[in-house]
């Protein structure tokens, strides 16, 4: 198993030890406290499937020890124990942290307090909410992982379980308000969330169906053809053999291909190569291997199985034998096939022949290793199941057989974002939903826009004829609306690319609440479903109907502090507000602060596969100092020139005071959209090299309630050239006239003509807002009327409009 080592420093820094003959205390950083209890006075220092790393420098720390009594004092708690087993009267924690007014502490064994949630081994056949469990975020400023019961790798390659007896293995992060710093410590001690390759951020397409080699092929030539990007081709279970008399089991296990349906499997898996995907294939891989599969000879060889009576290799993933051959042999031979990655479809439970060997944990971690053996760290991948604390170390994550209905999709945006939690960030989710539930098309809209600001975009869904997701099956303004959809999340991939490889050290989720970045606001904790996607975009998602007078949706949305704007409608909202938003089907709010930089691919319709683009397409909001690296593997070009993993960077800065931004040509055609500035076109100077850009175009376009300023450059003969762009000193957002875009709301409004000119009367006249807005609720308009209006009227406190 050598090639299945992998780098950890288990053993910590002996500075950093305070023990006596059954207790050992180990202060790892300034947040996290490791507390043991071995009634043999043995210790654990191997690494476990959560702590991978205690080797750290010595944080500041004293104690005081006597007799009976050990106390050990840090710059964040106070630790005060007996001596005796571990118990909630002899251990106790006090925390600095002044959070509540008559202080903060822990007792061992006390339960969770305001823990904020981790994430769940799956939903599969969940309508709605599930359990969440416990991660190391909460409002208490603390938290407690067991790792009692975790497995062991034994420093040979393989794992081990613990030794008997009574045993205690815990970790007490104290942090206080420092969420992402609690974040920080817990993926320095589990180990780093690994980057995902460009191409698996892309679209993905995967159904349950019994597809053929050319029925699949045909279908991604029509996704072509409909202008839609696809990244992974999924193939699902009947790529094997499912049934017939000469499969001996249920037909879930399989590892042939079934050549009635794909007789040349290299062929189809080289058509789909050919059209710029990546492919995985589903396993099953309980029922082991049987006597008529391909590679059931050369299996039983590699072990030593005896095959005289065709007996089955039955699945064994405590038997190192086994599953070295089912990598090196078994899957190595259809990956060579084509197979790019594999969809470890685990559902069988915890159990296995040795108690305490999670087979799931055992087959993430090897697939993942063996993934990163064969094609390099930046290209690993697997698509599997959550296993527990640790298992951010493995993506991507399958969250399960959702069920189509409003209540699967409401839950999802929370529980994408509460994983961060546990530090769980690369999920996908069936997008649409999977089985059961009904058929509404907007429903499939507003899931697959969360899609598009989730951290992977899979289509799924059961073999039902009625369930399938290709967007020409949905009525006419749906269509148009998931084409549009898809097409965005391609054009999105700089940006998710980037902000998920540009500090891998620090590598966040890319997914975040918003109470990480704002702690101390009540209101961040009100809003589960909102988040933060990357570190420039807030995210509401549209989880209930349109209105059928308005044909809005409605999301009830906190601004963060600081003026934002929104990158689809060009609105600006006062920071620190909740505030109700009302969008079309095609839009959903996603808001920028001021001095954020979002960079897209520049092609409208870009192509499948998610290579680096030739041109950029980049949103500014202006009213503060910005900064954006996008960042690129050499490796993603178009046509690369070699596969080094090296990455590149372009950074793009802007300037509040001067008004300027700056980038390296690159190589590249840019657009940049100003959103919501008051700089004319005209006024707008392009340079390059301090040369004034005669090639530059400066133009304005519309957005729904403003216009943004928009500069084009062409790719330059130079790919060193520094473009500069000067829109005027300190450049403000725009008040935007909300005259007209409450006339174009007006104008949709499905209620007779007299009550439209009784408001359009309202919002002409020349009155204080404040006095618009009481004359408007007089009207005794619905909520579903007056919203609309009133978020126009109200999202920004700026100036006297009219």
């Amino acid at each position: 198993m050598d090639n299945y080592s992998f780098s950890s420093k288990p053993l910590a820094n002996s500075e950093s030890v305070v023990a006596g003959p059954q207790y050992r205390f180990t202060i790892l950083d300034d947040k996290v406290l490791r507390f043991e209890w071995a009634v043999d006075g043995v210790f654990e220092d191997r690494a476990s499937t959560f702590a991978i790393n205690r080797s750290f420098p010595k944080p500041e720390y004293r104690t005081e020890d006597s007799e009976e009594q050990l106390d050990i004092f840090t710059p964040t708690f106070h630790l005060t124990y007996d001596k005796q087993r571990f118990n909630s009267h002899g251990l106790q924690v006090a925390f600095s942290s002044k959070l509540s007014d008559w202080g903060s502490s822990w007792r061992y064994g006390q339960l969770p307090e305001e823990n904020l949630g981790g994430t769940a081994r799956t939903v599969d056949l969940v309508d709605g909410r599930c359990d969440l469990g416990t991660g190391i975020i909460s409002k208490a400023g603390y938290a407690v992982l067991d790792d009692s019961d975790s497995m062991l790798f034994d420093g040979n390659g393989f794992v081990t379980t613990r030794r008997p007896g009574d045993r205690v293995d815990g970790y007490l992060f104290s942090y206080g308000l420092d969420f992402k710093g609690a974040m920080r410590s817990f993926y320095a001690i589990s180990g780093r969330q690994p980057s995902v390759p460009r191409w698996c951020l892309g679209n993905w397409w995967s159904r349950y169906h019994a597809y053929d080699h050319t029925e699949y092929l045909a279908l991604i030539d029509k996704f072509k053809a409909n202008e839609i990007p696809l990244s992974v081709a999924v193939v699902d279970m009947d790529w094997h053999p499912v049934k017939g008399d000469h499969v001996p089991h249920t037909g879930w296990t399989g590892y042939t291909w079934n050549k009635s349906l794909f007789p040349n499997p290299e062929a189809f898996t080289q058509a789909l190569h050919d059209r710029r995907l990546k492919i995985t294939l589903n396993d099953h891989p309980h029922a082991g291997v049987h006597h008529h599969e391909e590679s059931y000879e050369a299996m039983a060889e590699a072990i030593g199985h005896d095959t005289s009576h065709l007996s089955p290799i039955l699945f064994d993933p405590t038997s190192p034998a086994f599953l070295q051959a089912s990598l090196s042999v078994l899957h190595r031979r259809l990956e060579k096939q084509g197979c790019d990655f594999w969809w470890i479809d685990w559902q069988q439970g915890p159990h296995s022949r040795i108690p305490g060997f999670d087979p799931l944990w055992l087959l993430n971690h090897f697939h993942y290793l063996d993934s990163k053996h064969i094609k390099g760290e930046s290209q690993a991948l697997i698509f599997s199941r959550y296993a527990g604390p640790g298992s951010h170390r493995y993506p991507v994550g399958f969250s399960g057989d959702s069920i189509s209905t409003w209540k699967s999709l409401e839950f999802q945006p929370e529980f994408t974002a509460t994983a961060s939690n546990i530090g769980y960030g690369w999920w996908s989710h069936d997008i649409g939903g999977h089985v059961s539930g009904y058929r509404n098309d907007e429903l499939t809209c507003r899931w697959v826009q969360l899609g598009v600001f989730s951290p992977i975009l899979r289509l799924h869904s059961t073999q039902s004829i009625w369930m399938s997701k290709e967007p020409w099956l949905y009525r006419s303004e749906y269509e148009g609306v998931l084409r549009y959809l898809l097409q965005l999340r391609h054009r999105l991939v700089p940006y998710i690319y980037s902000v998920s490889v540009a500090e891998p050290s620090l590598n966040l989720p890319l997914v975040q609440p918003l109470y990480w970045s704002f702690p101390s606001k009540s209101s961040a904790y009100k809003f589960p479903t909102q988040f933060y996607f990357g570190s420039m975009l807030v995210v509401a998602p549209i989880l209930c109907p349109r209105n059928v007078n308005t044909n809005l949706g409605k999301v009830r949305v906190w601004v963060p502090p600081g003026r934002h704007a929104d990158i689809f409608t060009g609105s600006v909202y006062d920071g620190d507000q909740e505030i109700d938003m009302y969008r079309p089907l095609h839009q959903l709010p996603v808001l920028a602060p001021e001095g954020a930089i979002i960079p897209l691919d520049r092609n409208a319709v870009p192509v499948n596969g998610c290579a680096n683009p030739s041109g950029f397409e980049v949103t500014v909001i202006v009213g503060s100092d910005g900064h954006f690296n996008i960042v690129e593997s050499e490796q993603d070009d178009e046509d690369p020139q070699r596969s080094s993993e090296s990455l590149r960077s372009i950074p793009i800065t802007y300037d509040q005071a001067a008004g300027q931004l700056t980038v390296v040509s690159s190589g590249r055609d840019w657009k940049f959209r100003f959103i919501s500035t008051s700089t004319r076109p005209s006024d707008i100077k392009v340079h390059a090299n301090n040369k004034k850009l005669n090639q530059a175009q400066c133009t304005s376009e519309n957005l729904t309630f403003a216009s943004c300023s928009v500069v084009q450059i062409p790719a330059l003969k130079s790919a060193k050239e520094l473009i500069t762009i000067d829109i005027g000193p300190d450049p403000q957002l725009a008040i935007i006239n909300y005259t007209s875009a409450i006339r174009d709301r007006l104008l949709d409004l499905q209620i007779p003509f007299g009550l439209k000119d009784q408001i359009w009367e309202i919002i002409q006249s020349a009155q204080p807002t404040t006095i618009k807005t009481a004359r408007l609720l007089s009207l005794g308009l619905e909520e579903s009327l007056l919203g609309p209006l009133a978020e126009v009227l109200l999202c920004d406190s700026r100036g006297q409009r009219s």
